[in-house]
């Protein structure tokens, strides 16, 4: 809609937000109305209109097979539109339009701004299936019609109510009419189901809906008033009511058609099951959590104990038995990262960057002194477990491998991890990792897919087998070692 507004209209971006709310609420009046709706703006030079957003109801037949949004129809083809737009007043003028044998009556709602006609609003309702309308249609009928004069008069949608319009009830899910003292008019059997599972033993209608929802409503103390103002319809308002075995959500909409409230309307829908499940989701959520912290716990346990045993060897002056612990303490160290981050989300996923600055700054600190150092560019972004914590190993890995043979004792120099992201939406993306040094370089003859230490021989492993990705090591031109790594980020469903 923003590209048909800005490109074929001179509405502002304050006329636009208008736009999006009614857009956002207008489900309900085609719901009510058992009619589709077709929002069609005036032309920059006013010679024609273009239409930009299309609803069709829940409640009824449409009356459009085809998608009307984008369609330009010259000025005075569609009289209606003409009227509606000139004079600001709802058009219901005219005999029943033939669509493919299809008798619809269309009738043309003014959307009015602060004053100003925006466009107009085509409601064109399927009379193919027309009968003898209900008590239930005939309150829905009525209902819309009042509406459509709020909407005429700029009195409707309600500013400051777009949030969350995807999750109200809808008129199926539960109606009720109220009355300017807020009685029950007319409630639907959705709606009697609901106040019955609240423990309603009666019928509604004739009700005071406000007093009656607070009794109902559990509390522990004084009845809350404003909740029987929002269930006497005097706001536009949402709200949660939790029974004993179920939990109802409820939405007013007062109904001012003439500038005076003349009633509401109260959308209401059971969404105990809903609730249930997002509760369980929760505990869910909050065990796979848990189970995270605990395992950082044990591993850093197991880290302890393993620098205990490494200090005690030392002792003993078993140099190549402690560096082997060492690097099992760090090896564990880089897991229990992960699983530290994972504790603190709500999913699986966890932002590594933070996770490689760790990484970085656990292995750099080995440095005597602080000869070397080591910093981060670019961005690895949010991956989920299955990549986070091989990926923390293989970087541990790379930086000791870096530490231990690019800068012998004595030495300074720094080592450089950059991170990037190649591909997108219609290829598969990929994690480009670069680990530099400014060291010594590999010396002659080789080989990092065959030689190399037990890390290397775990980079490999990792990188290959559980990443699915390649990895290579080589001497850079102005010195040192270039590590590149490059993982498919499709392959284990990572998403942004």
């Amino acid at each position: 809609m923003n590209d048909l507004v800005r490109l074929h209209t001179s509405l502002g971006e304050r006329d636009l937000e208008w736009l999006h709310l009614l857009v956002s609420e207008w489900q309900l009046l085609s719901d009510l109305s058992f009619a589709d709706l077709v929002l069609w703006l005036p032309t920059s030079d006013g010679t024609r209109y273009v239409s930009v957003a299309q609803m069709r109801p829940n409640t009824g037949p449409t009356s459009y097979q085809d998608d009307m949004v984008g369609h330009l129809v010259p000025r005075g083809r569609r009289p209606l539109l003409d009227v509606a737009l000139d004079e600001g007043r709802i058009v219901r003028e005219g005999d029943p339009e033939w669509r493919e044998e299809v008798p619809v009556r269309v009738e043309s709602i003014p959307v009015r701004r602060e004053g100003r006609v925006l466009g107009v609003i085509a409601r064109n309702t399927n009379l193919l299936t027309v009968r003898t309308p209900s008590r239930l249609e005939l309150t829905y009928l009525q209902s819309a019609s009042d509406l459509a004069q709020m909407i005429a008069g700029g009195a409707f949608p309600f500013p400051g109510q777009q949030g969350g319009m995807d999750r109200a009830p809808r008129v199926g899910d539960g109606f009720i009419r109220l009355d300017a003292d807020g009685v029950v008019q007319y409630a639907s059997p959705n709606a009697l189901s609901a106040y019955h599972r609240l423990g309603l033993a009666a019928d509604l209608v004739g009700l005071p809906l406000g007093p009656l929802t607070a009794e109902l409503a559990p509390t522990r103390g004084p009845v809350d008033e404003s909740l029987v103002k929002l269930a006497s319809g005097w706001a536009p308002r949402e709200a949660e009511i939790e029974g004993t075995d179920c939990v109802i959500q409820l939405r007013a909409i007062p109904l001012k058609p003439k500038g005076r409230r003349i009633g509401s309307l109260m959308l209401l829908r059971d969404v105990t099951e809903l609730r249930r499940r997002e509760r369980e989701l929760m505990t869910k959520d909050a065990t796979i959590r848990e189970i995270h912290h605990r395992v950082k716990n044990n591993l850093q346990t197991v880290a302890a104990l393993l620098r205990l045993q490494s200090r005690r060897i030392g002792a003993t002056g078993d140099s190549s038995a402690r560096a082997a612990l060492d690097e099992a303490v760090r090896r564990v160290g880089s897991i229990a990262i992960v699983h530290e981050t994972l504790s603190q989300n709500l999913d699986e996923r966890v932002e590594f960057d933070e996770i490689a600055d760790r990484v970085i700054a656990m292995v750099t600190e080995l440095a005597p002194d602080g000869r070397v150092t080591g910093r981060r560019v670019g961005r690895f972004g949010i991956l989920d477990a299955e990549t986070a914590t091989p990926l923390s190993m293989v970087l541990t890995e790379i930086l000791q491998n870096a530490l231990e043979h690019a800068f012998p004792t004595g030495e300074r120099g720094s080592i450089e991890v950059g991170a990037g992201r190649a591909g997108g939406a219609r290829a598969e993306e990929t994690l480009l990792v670069t680990v530099q040094d400014d060291g010594r370089g590999l010396p002659p003859g080789f080989d990092p897919h065959a030689d190399g230490s037990l890390g290397l021989q775990i980079v490999r492993t990792l990188v290959e087998g559980e990443l699915g990705g390649r990895f290579d090591m080589v001497t850079r031109e102005e010195g040192g070692t270039r590590v590149v790594l490059d993982v498919p980020l499709a392959r284990h469903a990572q998403k942004r």
